[in-house]
């Protein structure tokens, strides 16, 4: 499979992600936030959290789990990036935040909260 095709591939996992999300009550507020440390692919508010939600796919075990690529380094990355994210729209420090895997095998998705600390 080529780059684009991935990421096309990776595109439409992120909106099945996200759609899922919403029909969880989680209000969508940014898909793929870019910054020189990294990218979060969605972020959203879900009660009283602002959540960083990494989408993982899978088409079969093969290669593992989804889950299991959200890897420690990754992690690092996404927690920088919500640092980031925090400071640059104006967050108090006390804002209360959390991070999500949605995590993709094949046709089935899975909500991971609260997956790791940041």
């Amino acid at each position: 499979m080529g780059k684009i095709n991935k990421r096309k591939l990776g595109g439409e996992k992120e909106l099945a992600a996200a759609e899922y999300l919403a029909g969880r009550g989680y209000r969508i507020l940014e898909h793929n936030f870019f910054c020189r440390a990294g990218e979060i692919d969605l972020i959203a508010k879900e009660g009283n959290y602002l959540v960083f939600i990494e989408v993982k796919y899978r088409k079969d075990g093969a290669f593992g789990s989804p889950e299991e690529a959200v890897t420690k380094r990754k992690q690092r990355v996404i927690a920088e990036v919500a640092r980031y994210y925090l400071l640059k729209n104006g967050y108090p420090q006390n804002t209360l935040c959390r991070f999500d895997v949605v995590a993709i095998a094949g046709q089935e998705i899975h909500l991971i909260i609260n997956a790791f600390e940041g």
